[in-house]
């Protein structure tokens, strides 16, 4: 019987008691936020052996499905980033927003929010307290602002934070989103984010002082590659998740015929690429 890693979830302080008491609608509004479908915390090491912190923006339907951050398509494109600078397990991942965000101007009206912040800054104390952490990576600006924010806090002056190397790089859909369904300016989109990527690369190489591999830097090219979205790990995900899940394979998404319908539908369906067991007749 093969032996499948997971993640043990929150039972340690002081995690344990920041999930049990999170903001909720007086903080996250339900017309901005689907504070419906939960707040979804991490992904990542809270035992004390983190390295790397990386800061994303709101949590999609993928990660509805996961209860955890950043498992869809800019999951794994996060995945492999790391993965080159030679850290395959030594990270934390938190989030801008606890909840997902409904509307497109909703994340830039609140990226100053204080009583957002406030929340999201305890858990930046806690990871700095138990983590030896080496160096922040936030991808795309909201969650710049977000660790920016936090280091001009009572709390992050505090902290190691400033003195912490900071890289700052594009958010891993941003070609997806930004190109309005054109298929010319998504690949160009995405080959102007990799050549920045790679900038971000040569600086959390250089800011690594423990990581969990040394590899030899390759360096994107203008596209990703197969072996540069590798899978989420099975230790990422609560016990019991199945092995697809952890794949890139658009397992989850909103679906409905109005706003309302697709606001509160999910929709999870095993990739075809899954082969099921043939009933028998």
């Amino acid at each position: 019987m093969a032996k499948v890693e997971f993640d043990p979830g929150y039972g340690s302080e002081p995690f344990a008691s920041l999930c049990a008491k999170y903001p909720g609608k007086t903080v996250y509004p339900p017309k901005d936020f689907r504070i419906e479908w939960g707040p979804i915390f991490h992904r990542g090491r809270l035992d004390g052996t983190s390295r790397v912190l990386v800061i994303g923006q709101d949590p999609a339907a993928h990660e509805a499905a996961a209860r955890r951050i950043l498992v869809g398509t800019a999951g794994h494109r996060v995945q492999g980033f790391l993965a080159k600078a030679g850290i395959d397990r030594s990270y934390t991942l938190l989030n801008t927003f606890l909840y997902s965000v409904y509307g497109r101007s909703a994340g830039a009206r609140y990226k100053s929010d204080p009583k957002i912040a406030a929340y999201r800054d305890q858990w930046f104390d806690a990871l700095l307290a138990v983590s030896p952490i080496e160096a922040v990576v936030a991808f795309g600006g909201l969650a710049a602002h977000a660790w920016k924010l936090y280091r001009k806090s009572s709390a992050g002056q505090a902290s190691k934070a400033k003195k912490l190397p900071f890289i700052h790089v594009p958010h891993p859909t941003y070609p997806d989103s930004a190109s309005g369904g054109d298929d010319a300016r998504e690949r160009a989109l995405t080959a102007e984010m990799l050549a920045a990527w790679n900038g971000g690369l040569e600086a959390l190489r250089a800011a690594l002082k423990t990581p969990d591999a040394v590899r030899g830097l390759r360096p994107y090219g203008r596209s990703f590659t197969a072996a540069e979205l590798p899978e989420i790990p099975a230790f990422d995900l609560p016990a019991g998740c199945p092995a697809w899940m952890r794949g890139e394979d658009g397992w989850a998404v909103r679906a409905g015929a109005t706003t309302g319908e697709k606001r509160r539908t999910l929709v999870v369906a095993i990739p075809p690429s899954v082969r099921l067991p043939q009933p028998e007749h």
